[in-house]
């Protein structure tokens, strides 16, 4: 019996390959968009601090500069967060379209796969056939030579 052999493997080691390195790929970007969700979850909790910190000491009495300075680092706060923002939404861009090249390799993949396993299913039938045509023969020859004798 001659051994199965599928004619696109190396296509399908290939598209699998590939569909691993885009996989990574996405893995990569979510990690940077968890990264990114972290620094503007900190700086958010940086501004209510400081903003709780302003609050408390308005109440206690402070100086107009001190004042001005709290202002001055809140708004600078508030602008960074607002950069940060953006970048999360570009990151958030990124890994969109990388989950959707990932799940085009899947679909090309997939489909390669079920194509071998249509031929291998189309070469077990017929290596049965082939195994059930031999032993027809062989009951026939057997039944022609003890009839023989």
């Amino acid at each position: 019996m001659k051994k199965f052999r599928f004619s696109l493997e190396t296509v399908l080691d290939y598209k699998q390959q590939a569909l691993d390195a885009l996989r990574a790929e996405h893995g990569a970007i979510l990690a940077k968009v968890r990264a990114q969700e972290a620094v503007i979850e900190g700086l958010e909790e940086e501004h209510r601090q400081t903003d709780e910190e302003f609050t408390r000491r308005k109440l206690e009495g402070l100086t107009v500069l001190d004042a001005m300075n709290y202002e001055q680092y809140l708004r600078s706060l508030e602008r960074q967060i607002h950069e940060e923002y953006h970048k999360l939404a570009r990151l958030r861009r990124q890994e969109e379209q990388k989950r959707a090249q990932v799940v085009e390799a899947r679909k090309e993949t997939a489909t390669i796969e079920k194509l071998k396993e249509h031929k291998l299913e189309d070469y077990r039938k017929a290596e049965q056939k082939d195994e059930e045509q031999r032993i027809e023969e062989f009951v026939s020859t057997t039944r022609a030579m003890a009839a023989g004798l």
